[in-house]
């Protein structure tokens, strides 16, 4: 049985990609396949999964590892849905520890600073909501001068990221 979970998670792992959600019904034609759990049972773990911090997909196959094989089947279940992806990032490191000295190499990754840079802003613009027409308000207005008031605390007092975090959070329970 634990066999049975790290061997199915860990071929779901080698095949997946494109994040959490995108396995889950990988998942789901696997564990109900395998009769570990029913489509009802299914649905309650991703539900839980998704609530849990961290990614879905780990979180999922953890809890119906725990609730086939116990902490043990967690633990195979896990074990075999992260393996694929740490053994990439080893791989892939490894080649470019090699080529970390490499002239080419080295222009390729300072061009690619501003790309991701650029990426990173727009994917806060777009979960923002900022990038659509007539959606400025004022509490658009006060999320930026949160925003800005955290950077401040951050830069200025050197306050630890969970401390502003949470003034961030109390500040928009407080005044949005």
């Amino acid at each position: 049985m634990i066999w049975d979970l790290f061997l199915t998670f860990f071929k779901i792992g080698f095949i997946s990609f494109g994040g959490g959600y995108s396995v889950i019904p990988m998942i789901q034609t696997k564990v109900i396949s395998h009769g570990w759990m029913t489509t009802a049972e299914f649905q309650k773990a991703v539900s839980l999964a998704g609530m849990a911090p961290g990614p879905i997909a780990t979180n999922a196959v953890t809890l119906i590892g725990y609730d086939t094989a116990g902490i043990a089947g967690a633990i195979a279940a896990c074990v075999g849905i992260v393996l694929p992806s740490l053994l990439v990032v080893i791989l892939l490191s490894a080649f470019f520890f090699k080529l970390r000295n490499n002239k080419t190499m080295k222009s390729l990754f300072y061009g690619l600073r501003p790309v991701v840079t650029g990426l990173i802003i727009y994917a806060a613009l777009h979960f923002g909501g900022f990038d659509k027409p007539g959606s400025y308000t004022w509490t658009t207005g006060f999320t930026l001068l949160i925003c800005a008031g955290c950077l401040w605390l951050l830069f200025k007092y050197k306050l630890h990221p969970l401390t502003v975090i949470a003034a961030a959070g109390a500040a928009g329970i407080i005044f949005l």
